[in-house]
């Protein structure tokens, strides 16, 4: 690869990593998972697994391109010295891969400057689902693909017709909060899904099988490849700020608008209460 590589080079380089950390997540899976260790609570939880396959990813990005910066979930940030970052989630739905639901995928993202949502700039993005082996891959402005097959996200023609992707956090607050701004939504939309992946979410938008995709207090490492996927699928990225914390919406460019201002006055009516 070149001194200074093109994003396509570096989605490359993604997908070939975020493939073979998906076949030794695959296998750590067949084998047993055990939990390692707990984060914010009793129900966030860290196996040898992700451990294990960031570590893979880690050596592998290192080997390619020594001088990028890495921020990853279990090993947090390291700064390069080329304005690249890599943003990885060695297992983004580590719970469901516990318990086996297949919900669960590799993710890398490429970007430049800062690893904050708020600041960076998207280059590339890779999510793969070990469970189906499904490949979703994107470069900033560029098609979004699912196994190399062109994909884009949904056009609904209301919310009454629009099916919402979300997701809960770990803490019974953030939880409580949640689970009331869904109060807001339920009457408005066709209906709501719960996959426990940000990244699956992400590509979910891109494909159609979601409209849509919020939630409050998702991680860069849980979106940085999947908001490349779905924003080069045709959907719209919102974010704002909710009582502290930064809220993400990724939606079909139809009901952007009119979703996002639902879902805020949902979050402001929770979070007084």
């Amino acid at each position: 690869m070149s001194a200074a590589p093109t994003p396509t080079e570096l989605a490359d380089l993604a997908e070939a990593i975020a493939i073979e950390a998906a076949s030794l997540a695959a296998r750590r899976r067949a084998e047993g998972v055990e939990v390692a260790d707990r984060k914010s609570s009793i129900v966030d939880v860290v196996t040898a697994a992700d451990r294990e396959v960031e570590t893979l990813v880690h050596d592998r990005i290192r080997t390619a391109r020594p001088d990028d910066g890495f921020l990853g979930e279990e090993t947090g940030a390291t700064t390069g010295t080329t304005g690249i970052t890599w943003v990885v989630d060695p297992i983004d739905g580590t719970v469901n891969y516990l318990y086996g639901s297949p919900q669960y995928a590799v993710s890398i993202g490429v970007v430049r400057g800062e690893p904050d949502p708020a600041a960076w700039e998207p280059v590339a993005g890779v999510v793969v689902a070990p469970a189906t082996g499904d490949v979703y891959r994107a470069v900033a402005g560029g098609p979004a693909t699912l196994n190399g097959s062109t994909i884009t996200a949904s056009e609904p023609a209301s919310l009454a017709e629009t099916l919402v992707a979300t997701g809960f956090g770990y803490t019974a607050d953030r939880r409580r909060e949640q689970v009331a701004v869904l109060a807001g939504l339920l009457g408005e939309v066709r209906d709501i899904r719960r996959g426990g992946s940000a990244a699956l979410d992400c590509c979910a938008v891109a494909t159609g099988t979601v409209d849509a995709y919020y939630e409050r207090g998702i991680n860069p490492w849980d979106m940085a490849a999947g908001a490349v996927v779905a924003a080069s699928a045709g959907a719209v990225l919102r974010t704002w700020d909710a009582g502290g914390t930064r809220s993400f919406l990724f939606a079909a460019p139809s009901i952007a608008g009119p979703l996002e201002a639902l879902v805020r006055a949902a979050e402001a009516e929770a979070l007084r209460g």
